[in-house]
């Protein structure tokens, strides 16, 4: 994948690096959320949708138009119905699907760069459970509809918000920081029937990346499969998917579709994998 002039001067120079520092701070980042929040943004919309060819079709368009940048980008569909299959696990979003499996050592290898699985976590023991699983990575792009569900039903046994800088999740990047461990994120422990234990992980980015999950679970909570947990706002996003060791199969026919990155494109509510077996919690 190409990278941009832009990513490249703030990821491979000096002078980019010291302007990077300033734009991932939370001033610049709450100034920019401001801005796209705001009308004066609308003008940015109808050039958004022309340069990453979006299919407009099947949105719902407020009477008299998008208020904002970010009313447009979190955007819903005339139908969202995800669906449930309750055989499989489905996408919770549309995106690029990596397929990793976790090592003993639980260090991911994602886009060149290596990081701790108990550092994203911020849970070393939890981060132990999941040796010799695996982990989904969805990629969201700007072009991707941004809000995203439930990939199982289950209890919902923990959740978690942890800070950090933002900074974008394109590849150049990742081979310069370990991205998603520095960014801001937040995941949630799910006991599922069939998937066992499952970790959901949505990572925020450059510049706003705002997460914007609908519940918050002071205690166990049933979700179901397809159930829209929340929407990314303006920024790079991903999902992160972790199970234990012998919990899922990947649909083998995905992988017919891969693209030179190694990545699988994937729609919201899509079967990505069936079950095996899972270690309890």
């Amino acid at each position: 994948m190409k990278e941009s002039f832009l990513i490249t001067f703030l990821y491979r120079t000096v002078p980019g690096r010291a302007v990077l520092k300033l734009l991932t701070g939370k001033k610049v980042s709450d100034a920019a959320a401001r801005f796209l929040s705001s009308g004066l943004s609308r003008g940015l919309v109808p050039y958004y949708i022309r340069k990453y060819h979006i299919d407009m079709s099947d949105i719902q368009i407020p009477e008299g138009g998008f208020s904002s940048f970010n009313d447009f980008f979190i955007r819903k569909r005339k139908e969202d119905d995800a669906g449930e299959t309750p055989d499989g696990l489905i996408s919770p979003c549309d995106g690029f699907l990596s397929v990793i499996p976790i090592q003993k050592n639980t260090v991911f290898a994602v886009k060149h760069t290596g990081f701790s699985l108990e550092e994203l976590l911020k849970d070393p023991k939890l981060a132990g459970k999941f040796t010799d699983g695996t982990a989904l990575i969805f990629r969201l792009t700007p072009a991707n509809y941004h809000r995203y569900c439930y990939a199982a039903e289950g209890d919902v046994l923990r959740h978690r918000k942890i800070s950090g800088k933002l900074h974008c999740v394109r590849p150049v990047a990742l081979e310069t920081f370990p991205v998603f461990a520095q960014n801001s994120r937040e995941y949630q422990v799910i006991r599922t029937e069939t998937f066992g234990l499952m970790v959901q992980m949505e990572i925020g980015a450059m510049l706003v990346g705002r997460i914007r999950n609908h519940r918050r679970f002071p205690g166990v909570s049933r979700v179901k499969a397809g159930e829209e947990k929340g929407y990314f706002e303006f920024g790079g996003s991903t999902i992160l998917l972790l199970f234990q060791k012998g919990a899922i199969r990947i649909r083998r026919e995905l992988f017919a579709g891969k693209n030179d990155g190694g990545e699988i494109a994937v729609r919201k509510g899509e079967e990505v994998a069936v079950a095996e077996t899972a270690d309890g919690f």
